[in-house]
């Protein structure tokens, strides 16, 4: 989606924003993933991409980068967009879950429908 930019976040660090207003279920971004050998999560961990990776495939357990501003993305628990794996092509789409007005940040819900999946920071 043209006019995505990103900026200093009141939430954490970096933040994704946009530009123009975006409207509920409009496609933000489709975001190309690279999966990893699950090898490498042990590496991850010891790095400063611990915290830009998600688990990814059928079983969640293979380590992936997210190309594009999904790695920018911030987590609220009132989200403004939600995002679904397509596994099969390796990407992940984002999409507005209501009216978004320009100079918002964009913010997901890390926990993806699994509420009982802990976060490995404290949530502001």
């Amino acid at each position: 989606m043209p006019g995505l930019y990103y900026a200093e976040s009141d939430i954490h660090g970096r933040g994704v924003f946009c530009i123009n207003n975006i409207g509920k279920g409009d496609l933000i971004e489709i975001a190309p993933v690279v999966v990893l050998d699950k090898r490498s999560l042990e590496c991850l961990d010891r790095t400063k991409l611990y915290e830009y990776y998600f688990l990814w495939g059928e079983k969640m357990d293979a380590p992936a980068l997210v190309l594009g501003y999904g790695s920018l993305y911030n987590h609220s628990e009132n989200p403004n967009v939600e995002f679904s794996l397509d596994v099969e092509a390796g990407n992940i789409h984002f999409i507005a879950l209501y009216d978004i007005l320009a100079g918002t940040e964009i913010t997901t819900n890390y926990h993806a429908g699994r509420p009982d999946q802990s976060l490995w920071f404290d949530v502001i």
